[in-house]
Order: C-alpha cells, then sequence, then structure tokens
C-alpha cells in the first residue's frame, strides 16, 4: 500500500484514481493494474492462498514497477518495496518468500539495492522488467548488475511492462493479451545474442509466462543463427545452448501448451505460476493444470515447489 501511495504523491508519470466501481486503478504508459484487495492485504492473500490449497508463494512487484521515474524516485520506491517484502517474509516465514526491486536506471544503485535486499534483507532473488523505460535489457549500462548477480549466485526473475514497440498494441488490450509475452521473449533473446549469457554462464534467469513465444521458436531461431552471420557476433554456442540457465514459470492458461513447454523446455525448469491477484489469474486451475500433466509424479512435484525451492533456496521446515 506505500508503494501506491508513493506513487500518487509522487510519481506524475501515472495517475492514481478510484473508477466508478470503487476500484483504484493505476494507470501508465501502455496498460493499467485494477488494484484488488489481494494486493495490499496479506491477510486475504493467505485466505485465497489456503482456499487453492498454496502452501508459499514468492512475492513480486508487479507493473508499473520503478522504472518509469527518475533515479532518485526510483531508489526511493525500491527500497520501500523491498522493506515492504522484508517485513511480510518475517512475519510469515512458512508462507512468503519475495524478490527484490532494483533501479535499473542507475546501475550503480541497482548493485547496491541487490547486496541490501540479499543480504541484509534475506530476500531470495531480483525482478526485474523487460526493458527499463524503453532501454533494451542487454544494454551495456545493465552488464555489471548480471555480474553481481552471478557473483552471489542470485536468480533473476523477469516481468514483462510496456512493450518496447507499443505501436498498434494500445487497442483491444493488446499489451498483455500479446505485448507483455512478447516484450518478455525479446529480452531473454537479446540477453543470449548479446552474448550476456555466455560471460555469466552461472547466471539464472527465469522468464514469466512460460518463456512467451521462445519455447516456439527455439528451432526457427537457432537455424537463423546458423546462416546470419549478424547473429554470431557475441556467442559462438546455438541460442538454444543458453536455454540451460533459463527457466519459466507455468502461467500459459492451456493445459496443452503447459505439455509443450514440459517437452520442449524440461519439466526441471518450469515453476508454479498463477498471476494472482490480477484481472487475469489461472489460480484455481494452476495446480490442477500440473497434477493432469502426463509427465511423472517426481516431475509435477519439481514443477509444485521443488523447483523452485532449489534455485531460490528455500528451506521450508
Amino acid at each position: 500500500m506505500e508503494y501506491i501511495r508513493y506513487l500518487k504523491d509522487n510519481c506524475k508519470e501515472v495517475s492514481v484514481f478510484l473508477d466508478d466501481q470503487g476500484r483504484t486503478i493505476i494507470n501508465y504508459k501502455g496498460d493499467y493494474n485494477v488494484v484488488v484487495k489481494s494486493h495490499i492485504d496479506v491477510i486475504e492473500r493467505l485466505k485465497v492462498m489456503d482456499k487453492f490449497k498454496i502452501d508459499m508463494q514468492i512475492l513480486t512487484l508487479t507493473t508499473p514497477g520503478i522504472d518509469f521515474v527518475n533515479v532518485k524516485l526510483s531508489i526511493e520506491l525500491a527500497r520501500i518495496v523491498n522493506d515492504s517484502f522484508s517485513k511480510i517474509v518475517e512475519r510469515f516465514p512458512d508462507r512468503f518468500r519475495a524478490l527484490a526491486v532494483l533501479p535499473m536506471q542507475d546501475p550503480e544503485s541497482s548493485i547496491e539495492e541487490l547486496k541490501r535486499a540479499i543480504i541484509d534483507l534475506g530476500l531470495n532473488g531480483v525482478m526485474i522488467f523487460s526493458n527499463v523505460n524503453g532501454k533494451p535489457l542487454d544494454n551495456s549500462d545493465f552488464w555489471t548488475v548480471y555480474a553481481e548477480a552471478a557473483r552471489l549466485n542470485v536468480p533473476i526473475f523477469i516481468h514483462p511492462t510496456s512493450p518496447l514497440n507499443l505501436k498498434y498494441m494500445e487497442d483491444y488490450r493488446i499489451v498483455p493479451m500479446f505485448g507483455f509475452p512478447m516484450d518478455t521473449s525479446l529480452a531473454i533473446l537479446r540477453l543470449v545474442l548479446s552474448g550476456v549469457l555466455d560471460r555469466y554462464d552461472s547466471l539464472k534467469i527465469v522468464a514469466s509466462h512460460t518463456g512467451g513465444v521462445l519455447p516456439y521458436l527455439i528451432g526457427r531461431i537457432d537455424m537463423c543463427f546458423k546462416m546470419y552471420p549478424e547473429s554470431k557476433q557475441n556467442i559462438s554456442n546455438s541460442p538454444s545452448y543458453y536455454f540451460k540457465n533459463i527457466y519459466v514459470d507455468s502461467i500459459c492458461y492451456d493445459s496443452r501448451i503447459l505439455e509443450f513447454a514440459c517437452r520442449m523446455l524440461g519439466s526441471e525448469k518450469i515453476m508454479l505460476g498463477t498471476d494472482y491477484p490480477h484481472q487475469i489469474t489461472d489460480i484455481e486451475y494452476a495446480i490442477e493444470r500440473i497434477t493432469k500433466l502426463n509427465i511423472s509424479s517426481g516431475e509435477k512435484e519439481g514443477i509444485l515447489s521443488g523447483n523452485a525451492l532449489k534455485l531460490f533456496k528455500i528451506s521450508k521446515s
């Protein structure tokens, strides 16, 4: 709630208001968020988790994030969010973990906040958005942040934000429908082709929404890499080689797609996700989609909890 109040009072780049139904709306370039009780009330969140038999959630910040404001405000917002997450985890250590948000506009401050969040606050990783206020993630400015995350063995979760190319996406609510997974896919592919994942070969990346379109395009990407000299400027291995350190969540809303992702990426690279409490959410069917997969019970257990516990180094008592 402190984050929302801060946006309303200090950030002219967004508008925060009540709609005609009494709902809090956060409107930002390209899209908007409807704030519901489970966004801001941890007890309500626990009730829903219990209803759908979810033992633990890893909390992350959603859009509009903190990348759209100036550096000073972004640093303040990062500290507000990360301190709030830390207090929730401290209060409910058996139910929540959290990923830190970083003021990526300023890499030096991001490194400082990364170390504070992981070492001092005990958070389990970081979340960055699929572009930083219109700047792609492979930009050389950000490589020092990736280096520090790799040094600390901290996973980076990439969540979409307003796409780099919004043209023709703002109609029909196409941004969350299509633009978000496309921007995530573009961010991951640029991290691969730029050589980020080659230089920092221990860095673990988590791509939201089952990796966007990348599972479907792996073959085409590798073929283009083989044929196009421009693709070989920074890496010598095929792009698919770097998928060994890329993980995804299970949010695709279609059991057939999830089955395909298991075959293409490996079930050990997939972790339970819900998209809750957004307007679109799969919390009601998320567990069932996994239990009905045509994979072994051990693989199902990995997707439901084991893979995330291992990647984010979470010990459950």
